[in-house]
């Protein structure tokens, strides 16, 4: 599998708990951390989610 990483471009202050929550199950806790993944249909949907607030580095 490809492994991609996911960096935190926005903050996560005024998003629904649940974009809350699938920044933290990604492990993204402040803008600017970046953090590195297998790319699952899993990790792939949560991004997909989360779109808005998240940048992937391929």
């Amino acid at each position: 599998m490809a492994t991609i990483k996911i960096k935190q471009v926005r903050s996560k202050i005024k998003s629904p708990r649940v974009q809350k929550l699938t920044l933290a199950a990604l492990g993204l806790k402040k803008i600017n951390a970046v953090v590195e993944h297998e790319a699952t249909p899993q990790i792939l949907g949560m991004v997909d989610k989360v779109k808005h607030l998240v940048q992937v580095i391929e």
